[in-house]
């Protein structure tokens, strides 16, 4: 924005010993005054002239005897902030300061102000006095008597020169204000780069460049002193699922709150750092022994024991947590951290929210890991993942009444890999929804095959991740794969978990309305292990509850998991739904679920999961024994399906 004009100052000081020399510069510098401008008007109208076509101008004079009462003036015109522009000064003013003395006390207070000495001696050596005031180009030198003119031009020029000066300063200061708070900018902008370059965003924790240059710190000073450190990683317990059910920016806040209380557990020495994701490197300097290192990994285990609420859910989270010591299990930062991982992927393997310390032969585990998940990444591509189906059978008749498909990875020289191994692992790495898509389509595809070759037409269910469900194209991805399969919507079931239902349940009311609509059947998956509200239960449009393998396990020997399987049945049935038990592996727990009402059931008794040819040879066995099944048992359910008007 262009400043205003300052305006020019015509403030004139004379210093002179001689008041009337006073005199003759007010009459000189004056002349634009009232008194003096009416004179001036009316001597030219005695004299017939014509006024001049340019006003003289006028100037405000100021006056002192001597050189110490100049001075004053001059620091009390700073203080007003008025400055003189200039001053005329005689160079000799007995008994005080001569001219030369005046002219340097006054450029001490103010260096700007140009000066014209004013002298009627001719003993002085000028070129001496200019050189003793420095070759000023603020001075100028006339002599007494002088020519009025040359006083009306001195100071014309002069004021003039000092109000341009005035005007440069001011503009070169606002330059250098613009500059300087320029500068300050591009300053704290490189300082905001060099941060963010050595810390991670999210968090505000040292990333893995910093890390890696902290711990080879460390390396150099254990060597150097002969102590001993550890280095630990976090890896959050279970966080993919808070980001796919919940979203990631409830994600992105749940990191911020452990690497809040990461960083509360630390001490002034140690380091805490987001290596990226959800894991952690720990950092811990000088340890007498190691255990040491464990105790502090103990109380970060404690700090994360807190639930953390998030969008109005509290989320109870744990790490699983490696450690590693300088120098028994590694004398470099990259053996330090390999180190670590391996033994945090131990501590995963043996039920998570443990510390695991290194140990030989940790390290094999983790590169099968790593090899397991490269060949992962191939496997759907390369044809190697396949279908196996167990049945759902009736509790009361032991019919066949549907099957639910469940996938395998046969492996070219692992084998069959069971899908505990390679579930977690898709999970991890991204692949589970491509993996969750092609088993939707590779189920209605054989659901319908087996319809063609002459079999009762049966009900598929699949698994649904939470990361699936919650996505955007899950609708039109279940109905792309049901028209290419030309399979009827009542054909298909889908699970999901309890846990994935109830992290956003307003939202899971809408998606399962949509399925219902479709003529999809919906199932709750793993039912007793969540928090299902009693009221969002009742307004879910589900189908079925299936029990939780783990009542199932006990439901013998426990007489608490058969009172629990009992409430179960009986809601579900008070709400019209349907109900089938998952692991049944004894005829014992199946009589119990028969005498408890149960509906269906899935296990082990009656038949694993097998493959497609075999699942058809079963059908044909069970249907040769029991006699072939109505059409109409397909929709017999206490489900709400079944009080839907009949399709046209």
């Amino acid at each position: 924005m262009a400043s205003h004009p300052l305006p020019i100052s015509r403030r004139v000081l004379v210093v002179d010993d001689n008041a009337a020399i006073h005199e003759d510069f007010r009459k000189i510098l004056g002349g634009n005054t009232e008194s003096s401008a009416e004179l001036l008007a009316a001597e030219r109208l005695l004299l017939g002239e014509a006024a001049p076509g340019v006003a003289r101008p006028a100037f405000e004079i100021d006056t002192a005897l001597q050189g110490q009462e100049g001075v004053a003036r001059v620091r009390r015109a700073l203080e007003e902030e008025r400055p003189y522009s200039m001053a005329f000064i005689d160079m000799r003013m007995p008994p005080g300061w001569d001219g030369l003395e005046t002219i340097l006390r006054l450029w001490e207070l103010d260096p700007h102000v140009q000066v014209v000495i004013c002298s009627a001696h001719s003993d002085y050596d000028w070129t001496e006095v200019v050189a003793r005031l420095d070759h000023s180009d603020k001075l100028l030198v006339i002599k007494k008597p002088f020519e009025p003119i040359e006083v009306l031009q001195c100071a014309n020029a002069l004021t003039r020169k000092w109000d341009n000066e005035r005007t440069l300063r001011r503009q070169v200061e606002h330059l250098e204000r613009v500059v300087e708070a320029r500068t300050q900018g591009l300053e704290a902008a490189n300082k905001q780069l060099r941060h963010l370059a050595s810390h991670d965003a999210l968090t505000g924790l040292p990333n893995r460049v910093l890390l890696d240059d902290r711990l080879s710190q460390a390396v150099a000073h254990a060597e150097q002193d002969g102590h001993s450190f550890g280095v630990a990683m976090f890896d959050l317990d279970r966080f993919k699922v808070v980001n796919d059910s919940l979203g990631h920016r409830a994600g992105d806040a749940l990191i911020k709150e452990v690497a809040h209380r990461l960083a509360g557990v630390a001490r002034g020495t140690d380091t805490v750092g987001r290596l990226g994701g959800d894991e952690f490197l720990f950092i811990m300097d000088r340890l007498a022994k190691h255990e040491d290192a464990e105790h502090i990994a103990r109380r970060a285990v404690k700090a994360l024991e807190l639930p953390i609420r998030l969008d109005g859910v509290d989320l109870h989270t744990s790490a699983s947590i490696g450690i590693a010591m300088f120098p028994a299990d590694g004398k470099s930062a990259e053996a330090l951290i390999a180190n670590a991982d391996a033994a945090m992927y131990c501590a995963k393997q043996r039920g998570r929210n443990n510390i695991q310390c290194y140990a030989e032969g940790m390290n094999s585990a983790t590169q099968e890991r790593v090899k397991l998940e490269s060949d992962l990444h191939q496997a759907l591509s390369l044809k190697q993942l396949e279908l196996h189906y167990q049945p759902k059978v009736d509790t009361k008749t032991g019919l066949i009444h549907g099957v639910e498909a469940l996938v395998r990875w046969r492996h070219p020289h692992r084998g069959l890999v069971p899908p505990g191994e390679f579930i977690p692992l898709a999970e991890s790495c991204g692949l589970i929804d491509g993996i969750g898509e092609w088993v939707v389509r590779e189920s209605c595809r054989q659901a319908r095959a087996w319809q063609l070759e002459g079999l009762p037409p049966l009900r598929v269910a699949v698994n649904l991740s939470a990361f699936q469900f919650r996505q955007g194209n899950l609708l039109q991805m279940i109905r792309e794969a049901l028209q290419a399969a030309q399979l009827e919507p009542r054909f298909l079931e889908v699970e999901i978990t309890e846990s994935a239902l109830m992290s956003d349940p307003e939202e899971s009311v809408t998606i399962l309305e949509q399925l219902s609509r479709m003529g999809v059947v919906v199932s709750v998956d793993d039912f007793g292990t969540g928090y299902s509200s009693m009221s969002y239960l009742r307004r879910f449009p589900i189908d079925k509850l299936k029990i939780d393998r783990g009542f199932i396990a006990e439901l013998i020997s426990r007489a608490d998991d058969a009172s629990i399987v009992r409430a179960i049945v009986s809601l579900a049935h008070s709400l019209r739904l349907k109900v089938v038990a998952e692991g049944v592996e004894t005829s014992e727990q199946l009589n119990v679920l028969q005498s408890l009402g149960c509906d269906q059931y899935q296990g082990f008794w009656f038949s694993p999961a097998v493959p497609a040819t075999q699942f058809a040879a079963l059908l044909r066995e069970s249907q040769h024994k029991t006699g072939p099944a109505p059409d109409s048992l397909l929709d017999r359910t206490y489900s709400k399906l079944a009080y839907r008007p009949p399709r046209a």
